[in-house]
């Protein structure tokens, strides 16, 4: 299944949730992106593109299928850290 995401990926479970507090609180998923996540993909504020869901690991891709478009998911632990997943609209797809 190919899906867009963008995501924040830190090493402790109280860095996502402070950070989610601050999405709620209308916080830039981008800019919290650019400045706390670990991933490379944080020069381009966490987003992953279109995205085979069998190539992302099990957790993430479970918890980002679960998304509505526009959604951003709870805390997310996977082997590689926590993770904050936001679900975008495919190309072509309304937001």
């Amino acid at each position: 299944m190919k899906m867009a995401v963008s995501h924040i990926l830190v090493d402790q479970k109280f860095e996502a949730e402070d950070l989610l507090r601050k999405l709620n609180e209308g916080a830039s998923f981008e800019e919290l992106a650019r400045k706390h996540s670990k991933c490379p993909s944080a020069a381009q504020g966490g987003d992953l593109g279109v995205i085979d869901s069998r190539r992302l690991d099990e957790d993430f891709a479970e918890a980002a299928g679960l998304l509505k478009t526009g959604q951003i998911s709870g805390t997310v632990r996977t082997r590689f850290g926590y993770h904050l997943i936001l679900r975008k609209p495919l190309p072509g797809e309304a937001p």
